[in-house]
């Protein structure tokens, strides 16, 4: 469903931004709505922290309201200076949408809590709106690494102790520290477990999603569920680190098809695929510290729509080319990056 985040709106904001009241919203699960477009704030590793704040706060001054930040991120500190002074400048703390997420090495149930308050203390907030578990893999990786590392503890999904970490989020949400909890990389066979044992079920997952990887199957699934499909690499993660990319990867903003609707319309390539996500029913979270590309990012979810060919036209384009395949998430050595993702319908556990 589609709506708009309520409560009073803040006069503060850039003369060519976007209202935030014109940003289609998705209700989820629970009762609140997520903005239909987010920022992401992962930097690839490679950019300072203190240019994902100030781009927090650009953004904000242009018109969004929803942020996704994470622990490992290594920003949320400076991602909460940003946050305290959106909110100093007048924009009230409900119509904003902070998502963060608890990572691999902080699975074990005593350990929950703990990361989450972090994240909470960190981002200068008293709840959240969403937190999701990052990976479904308790593997842990340094920053940096390249695509040959591995944890020396490494193991594969064990669905009871996934669910003795969820169930440490649904606490969190019973003591209204977060208002919903979700997933992020993970695929139907485990969706379906976690569905049927959970108390509290995922209000969003976190998945992989633009033109050429468009997991037609998953997206389907979630949408059937009542769980809201949130993309991250919408624009095909052009700034993505070293250790995502393979020499058969392709590149979604060069797809002909993509640059001949931006043509016509007179605007970028990632524009038309910010687009697309939000018709769709997702909800694409691009990262950019770029004014410019932040602002069309947004405005491409209020201008002209695509058209129903357009539509027809970028389905066509789904090449199931996964670009963040986990690599540093295996658990065995001469493994295959496709065991994380289950590709006969059957979780891979050995």
């Amino acid at each position: 469903m589609i709506g708009h985040p309520a409560g009073r709106r803040s006069a503060w904001g850039a003369a060519d931004g976007v209202d935030p009241r014109s940003v289609p919203g998705r209700h989820l699960r629970g009762g609140a709505t997520m903005p239909g477009i987010g920022l992401g704030t992962f930097g690839s590793e490679r950019v300072p922290h203190e240019a994902v704040a100030e781009a927090v706060l650009g953004a904000a001054e242009v018109g969004y309201r929803h942020f996704d930040c994470a622990a490992v991120y290594g920003n949320e500190t400076f991602v909460g200076r940003s946050l305290r002074e959106i909110m100093a400048r007048g924009v009230p703390r409900e119509e904003l949408f902070v998502t963060s997420k608890l990572w691999n090495d902080r699975h074990a149930p005593r350990d929950v809590r703990p990361a989450f308050e972090r994240s909470l203390r960190d981002l200068g907030l008293d709840h959240l709106d969403l937190y999701l578990v990052h990976w479904p893999f308790p593997n842990h990786h340094p920053p940096g690494v390249d695509a040959h590392a591995r944890a020396p503890d490494a193991r594969p999904y064990l669905h009871d102790e996934y669910m003795a970490t969820w169930r440490e989020l649904e606490l969190l949400v019973d003591e209204n520290l977060v208002r919903h909890i979700g997933t992020s990389n993970v695929t139907i066979p485990k969706l379906e477990l976690l569905l049927r044992d959970a108390r509290i079920p995922p209000a969003a997952n976190q998945m992989e999603l633009h033109p050429h990887f468009q997991q037609p199957e998953l997206f389907r699934y979630l949408v059937a569920n009542g769980i809201q499909p949130v993309g991250f690499a919408p624009l095909g993660s052009p700034a993505r680190p070293d250790r995502d990319r393979m020499p058969d990867d392709t590149v979604d903003l060069e797809d002909p098809v993509i640059v001949s609707i931006a043509r016509r319309l007179g605007i970028h390539p990632a524009a038309v695929c910010v687009k697309w996500s939000v018709q769709r029913g997702g909800v694409p979270i691009p990262f950019s510290t770029r004014r410019a590309n932040y602002l069309a990012n947004i405005r491409a979810v209020v201008d002209e729509p695509l058209t129903a060919d357009d539509i027809h036209a970028i389905a066509a384009l789904d090449r199931n080319s996964r670009l963040i395949k986990g690599q540093v998430f295996l658990w065995r050595e001469g493994q295959s990056w496709t065991d994380l993702w289950d590709p006969d319908g059957r979780i891979v556990a050995s």
